[in-house]
Parts: structure tokens; sequence; C-alpha cells
């Protein structure tokens, strides 16, 4: 999809529209009776803002911009053109308005809220037909693509923060599979060209993906899948949420304040967790479920994967170790894709990093945030590539995460 032609992208775009509504309509199912009213947390947002924010984000880089073929080159300084709707930048415009401050906004109702969604998706659809096929004219239309693929997996991590119930089919969708447990791989030492390739013909990438460049990677083992349910319970049955020496200073101080606040002594929505064959209850969607000893373990933070490799005497991946791994033992068993991992790097720039248009995107995140690799499941599988680079704080267990480990 990041070589998507226009007529590729035009089924992508809507379809990735669908995909908003349909899942928009599980949040009108639950919570329509109370004008869509959620807690103010700072994981969630608003349902109806975080439907109009698609809307407007797509507008805003392909209709109302006038530099829309130029690609990276555009300057996200220009002026731009009006929106269909006269207020929404100081609705949806999330680089302006403060989140706290989304709760209080006089937002449409959902039909309008709907509506927008329409008609600005049928604008892009005009445009679209008219666009040049080379990667400048269609830079924007593939990052507005994967944006709301990004909010519609945000949309699903959101209900899970929220208890809805969800239909049958995005229940079954967002269940993880149990995985056949493998030996961990070893990798051979190698130059490896890390980031994505540019230039024309190269289709689009993430600004924090570029400028490629060469890194010398020593021999290492690392797991060939996400560490399960059944590895995850020794470490509790161990004692390891009491035991300060496996933590992080800043992990323990992080899990004595859920500790006092909560009581809780295990990862998110665990409901129970014991030794006897990996017993796992966790809330899914609103409802108990008994999650399977070789499902991979999930909503883990970044400080609890840190213990539970220092508990087992390893290690949580570098981006290199992950990003060769995906690329060149896929074939040898290396499964991705069940749960955003994270990994032992903080996130910074490539050298030569140069912000794309959307600026802040990636920039205002390096040094503070950790990077997650891989795909979950509950991304679309147009988003899944060996090179996204995904990143959060360290204390973020409300996305579908997990991880996996190397040998020191």
């Amino acid at each position: 999809m990041r070589k998507a032609d226009r007529d590729l992208l035009s089924l992508a775009l809507m379809d990735a529209r669908n995909h908003t509504l349909q899942l928009f309509g599980q949040y009108q199912n639950a919570l329509q009776g109370a004008g869509f009213a959620v807690p103010l947390l700072a994981t969630l947002n608003p349902p109806l803002w975080e439907l109009g924010h698609v809307g407007w984000f797509q507008e805003r880089w392909i209709g109302r911009n006038l530099q829309r073929t130029l690609g990276t080159r555009c300057d996200p300084a220009q002026a731009r053109m009006a929106s269909i709707e006269p207020n929404a930048d100081r609705w949806w415009d999330s680089d302006h308005v403060a989140h706290d401050t989304r709760w209080t906004l006089d937002l449409p109702d959902m039909g309008s809220c709907r509506a927008y969604l329409l008609d600005t998706l049928e604008s892009t659809l005009e445009l679209l037909e008219k666009a040049s096929s080379d990667d400048d004219a269609l830079y924007f239309y593939r990052l507005c693509l994967f944006h709301e693929d990004m909010h519609g997996e945000a949309f699903a991590y959101m209900a899970q923060a929220l208890g809805l119930p969800l239909d049958r089919p995005f229940q079954a969708a967002f269940t993880p599979a149990p995985m056949t447990l493998r030996e961990p791989l070893l990798i051979p030492a190698m130059t490896w060209q890390m980031g994505s390739a540019t230039g024309p013909g190269s289709g689009f990438a993430f600004d924090n993906e570029k400028a490629p460049h060469p890194i010398s990677v020593p021999e290492f083992e690392i797991d060939a899948q996400a560490v399960s349910w059944g590895q995850y319970v020794e470490f509790v049955g161990d004692g390891g949420y009491d035991r300060e020496a496996l933590w992080h200073p800043a992990g323990w101080l992080w899990l004595q304040g859920l500790a006092a606040g909560e009581g809780r002594r295990g990862p998110r929505y665990v409901e129970q967790i014991g030794r006897s064959g990996g017993a796992v209850i966790q809330n899914r969607f609103g409802h108990a479920m008994r999650m399977l000893g070789n499902q991979p373990a999930m909503h883990m933070s970044w400080w609890e994967a840190d213990a539970w490799c220092r508990w087992a005497g390893r290690r949580l991946p570098a981006e290199v170790e992950w990003e060769v791994a995906a690329h060149r033992a896929a074939h040898r068993g290396f499964r991705w894709g069940d749960v955003w991992e994270w990994m032992g790097t903080t996130f910074r720039a490539y050298p030569g990093f140069a912000p794309d248009p959307y600026q802040t995107y990636s920039q205002p995140w390096f040094g503070s945030h950790k990077v997650l690799r891989g795909a979950s499941l509950a991304t679309r599988a147009r988003m899944k590539h060996p090179n996204y680079r995904n990143f959060y704080l360290p204390e973020r267990d409300d996305i579908f995460c997990g991880f996996r480990s190397c040998a020191l």
C-alpha cells in the first residue's frame, strides 16, 4: 500500500472510512443514550472529537492544501483554503486544541460529524481521480489513509479502555490467536541498512523512518514470538510485582502509584492471574475472558516488559535487531503482528532526519517516548510494515502491546 496507485488508493480510502464509521457504530450502540460522554482521561478522546478529527485531517492535507501535489516539499505554513465546516479548525486541530479542552467543545452532533466525513471523502476522491501518478502527487493521499487507519486502531483500544461491548465480528477480530511456541532464533552478524528507502519510485515512508543508514549488527538471539501469558505468569508467581530490584527506578515509582491507587499487581485489565496452567482472566471489551497460556501477553507497559526481562535474565530487543529479524527470519518462524512490541531503545531521529510537512508527527516525541515495532490484532493489514516505528510513553499499557526478548 505504500506504493498504491490511484485506483487502489481510492478503494482503500473508502474502506478506511467505512471501517471508521463501523467502529464508531459500536460507540453509538453503547454511548448514544449518554450523549457519547466518556471520562476525561489522558489516553482517551471524546468519540465525536475523534470522529471529526479524522475528516479534518484529510481535508486539511488534501482538500484545503494548495500544495498537495508537492508531497514532502509542501510548505506546512502555507495559507490554506477554507474548510467546508467553518468551525473545523476550532474543533479538530489537534496541534492547537489542547487535549483536556476537547471535553468542553460545542462539538456537532453525530449526524453532522458523519456528514462531514462523507463530504470530505467525496472531495478527496474527486481530487485523487485527477491527480498525477508519481509519489509526490500521491503522498498526502497515502498519508491520510494511514492516519485514518491509526485512528481506527485508536477507536479499538479506546473501546477496550471503556469496556464497550463489541459486536461479534469485532470481538473475534480483536481477540489474540494462540501461538505456536518456537525456540529463540540465532541471527548472524551483519551490516544492516536501517530505515526506509527514499527517492523517486520508493513510495511512501514516514519521516521517522528516514534516512536509510548502515548499522553493524553483532550476532544476537531473539525470541521467535512475543512473550506468552504462560511465560508472564511465572514472573507474577515469583513475586515480580513485589521485587524492587527487578524494576527500573522510574518503573518502580510508576508501579507503586498504581498499587496505591488501584491495588494493581498485574497487567492492565487483568482480573485474575495465577500459575496453575497459566490461568489469566483479562477483561476484553467489557467481558471477562480466560486467556490461554500460548496467547501473547498483552497490555504491559514498557516498565513491565523491562522488569520481566530482568527477571528472566534477558533484555528487550534493539530496534535494528527486531527489524533484521522481521526481514530476514520470517521463513525461520519469526512471528510478528499479534501485539505491538516494546523495544529497548528510546524513540530518536535517524541520522539525516528532517520532518515531513506533518511536522508534529514525530519530532516532538523524540527522547521521551519508547519505540514499539510490529503491529497488533487491531492494526489494518495495509499498515503492517517491518520498518514502521510506533512510539508511546513507557507507562502506556492501554494499547494492544506486549514484547519479546533477546539474550544478554
